[in-house]
């Protein structure tokens, strides 16, 4: 990622500085950051468990900016420091300041860039749980397969991240493994934030295991990555619903309860429907599909906005629309490209085993990039 040049100490300043105009909100950000460490060991507001994790969150969130801001100061001190060693005579002192300068002037660089990242515009969705939907696309058994190897993918990243991972629905696929679908909800902190570049369409090129010609092919699966919402976020007119219920059923057909816990919800208004029976209780599938609707139709509203607005929208990876194919995973050269960022690896095992992070990174630093530029416009 590229940041434009800021202005050195070393050179003839403007009046102010970009981190200068700053210090002011910084500063105000330090205090603030200060009164929650007060506010934390405070016994009374340590009773209060809301409050109390309402404050933590928000000291944890301000952690690496303040820290930050206090390398910021202690680097600018340095190099006032030196700048007034200059104006000895001493030949040695000057010459040693002459050759740490640079090293100074590198280090407020990157922590210009640090804090600036940090001071851009955050999505209100990033710290949510999400709700990771796969479907399998064209190439018929090959990508119901594939449905199941991106869903281990994810399952195993998450897991490295200490996230929890729950599989709400899925229809499976035929004979030969794999899903149609497969919905789970993945609960941690930050879910949201690494994993909703990961929506789009994702094609795979490999020698299905029924091809006796060992010729490849090609097949797609689509994913959705939908922040959860809460019920105060999106209110839904129950008189909007249609609520049926009935046996879950197994592979084949065949009934695997004998009462009516699977729900199915229909929201009328815009035809979507929502299937849950992977819970013996009739109320969990519900609660479960109530979640799935909500993050359903609030993702439907996001996609409308995207898809009214793609011509304009610099800030994000992509355009956001569902369709659109974001990556190739090639089996035969070991090669995954993301098409977004025109980046190639050649890790696709390891990639495929849940160690995609270096992918997410890129995309995330692409994704500040693409805001930095949009601010300096």
């Amino acid at each position: 990622m590229c940041l434009s040049p800021q202005p050195t100490f070393f050179e003839d300043l403007p009046a102010r500085s970009v981190m200068d105009i700053l210090l002011n909100k910084l500063r105000d950000i330090e205090l603030r950051y200060q009164e929650l460490e007060g506010l934390l060991s405070d016994a009374q507001v340590a009773s209060k468990q809301g409050l109390y994790q309402k404050y933590a969150k928000e000291h944890s969130d301000l952690t690496g900016l303040v820290e930050s801001i206090r390398q910021y100061e202690k680097i600018k001190a340095r190099i006032a420091e030196n700048q007034e060693l200059l104006a000895e005579n001493d030949e040695e002192i000057r010459a040693m300041v002459k050759e740490e300068m640079p090293l100074l002037q590198q280090e407020l660089s990157e922590i210009e860039g640090k804090i600036t990242i940090f001071l851009l515009p955050k999505d209100p969705n990033d710290d949510k749980n999400v709700f990771l939907e796969i479907r399998a696309g064209t190439g018929g058994d090959e990508a119901g397969l594939f449905v199941g190897d991106l869903f281990r993918m994810y399952a195993r990243y998450a897991e490295a991240q200490g996230w929890h991972v729950e599989i709400v629905s899925s229809s499976p696929a035929g004979g030969m493994g794999g899903f149609k679908e497969i919905i789970a909800q993945i609960e941690g902190r930050g879910a949201y934030s690494r994993l909703k570049y990961e929506s789009g369409v994702h094609r795979v090129q490999r020698v299905p295991v029924t091809e006796a010609q060992g010729r490849i092919h090609t097949s797609a699966v689509t994913v959705a990555i939908m922040p959860e919402v809460e019920d105060v976020e999106l209110t839904i007119d129950q008189n909007e619903l249609r609520i049926d219920v009935y046996r879950s059923t197994g592979h084949g057909g065949q009934s695997v309860n004998t009462t009516d816990s699977a729900v199915r919800i229909t929201h009328l208004p815009t035809g979507l429907v929502v299937t849950c029976q992977d819970e013996k209780s009739q109320l969990k599938n519900k609660i479960k599909a109530m979640k799935v609707l909500r993050a359903r139709l609030l993702d439907a509203m996001v996609q409308k906005q995207n898809a009214e607005q793609a011509q304009v929208r610099k800030s994000q990876v992509g355009t956001g629309d569902r369709s659109e194919r974001i990556r190739t995973y090639n089996f035969p050269q070991g090669r995954i490209t993301d098409h977004r960022i025109n980046l190639t690896r050649y890790d696709l095992d390891n990639f495929i085993n849940g160690n995609i992070g270096v992918m997410i990174d890129a995309l995330a630093s692409h994704h500040q990039a693409e805001l930095l530029n949009k601010q300096g416009q």
